[in-house]
């Protein structure tokens, strides 16, 4: 049995209270999640978010999502794009309120909901995001058909995600991952189980192939991926079918 199912009860629980929980992980570390970010990281994580935004600038998108948005810093990113009206979905209202502060003069629309069950009409959406969420996600495979259910024909997903680095790096990233982080997750932020939880579930998620296949089985099309940081974060695309 994993950490994961050990301390939130994964194998115990129907998927409802494990969004539940979830939802209580992050509301927990709401307050001091983008430093942990920038710790965690070294500030990596920006340039990766960065990079996303600029993948997706070519992109025709009046309408965007960007799904587990947190504290809107994707699509703060986003919404620099000129013409488009972004909405961050997020299931946990702490992380939304603590990034609404920062909004300025970005066309940000802030709604609470889930991966699995999108406020959104069919076809709606010209391009979805999600950035480090899916994982979260109980039911990721009801979560990617949602995506392509709101998307228009021809319409863009985009996702970055932990994903498998390199051989050579594996045992390095390794070691940092499950004894410098829940450290530091105990040090700043005083919630050292819910970074326990937020590296399992790195490790739960599937490979750079084997999201491409699902994204696949979902209905897009055009799949590809992008690896960064050789391996330690990826990017994919998918179209939904014109």
């Amino acid at each position: 049995m994993s950490l994961l199912e050990r301390s939130f009860g994964y194998r115990d629980v129907v998927p409802e209270e494990r969004q539940s929980r979830i939802r209580a992980v992050f509301d927990a570390v709401a307050p001091r999640y983008d430093l942990m970010n920038d710790l965690m990281s070294f500030g990596i994580h920006r340039l990766w978010k960065r990079s996303l935004a600029r993948r997706v600038a070519v992109f025709q998108a009046g309408m965007v999502a960007d799904l587990a948005g947190g504290t809107g810093d994707v699509a703060r990113l986003l919404a620099r794009q000129p013409g488009r009206r972004v909405w961050v979905v997020d299931p946990s209202v702490a992380m939304m309120e603590a990034g609404r502060h920062r909004e300025g003069e970005a066309d940000i629309g802030w709604i609470a909901g889930e991966a699995e069950a999108l406020p959104f009409g069919d076809a709606s959406l010209d391009l979805v995001s999600i950035s480090f969420g899916l994982r979260n996600a109980t039911r990721p495979e009801a979560a990617l058909k949602e995506i392509r259910r709101v998307l228009k024909p021809g319409g863009r997903f985009v996702c970055l995600e932990f994903s498998r680095p390199h051989f050579w790096l594996k045992p390095f990233y390794d070691l940092y991952s499950f004894l410098v982080i829940p450290r530091l997750g105990a040090w700043v932020a005083g919630q050292p189980s819910a970074y326990h939880y937020l590296v399992e579930s790195i490790r739960r998620f599937p490979d750079q192939r084997e999201f491409a296949a699902m994204m696949e089985t979902a209905g897009f099309e055009s799949v590809r991926w992008n690896n960064l940081s050789f391996g330690i974060a990826c990017l994919h695309f998918g179209v939904r079918a014109a």
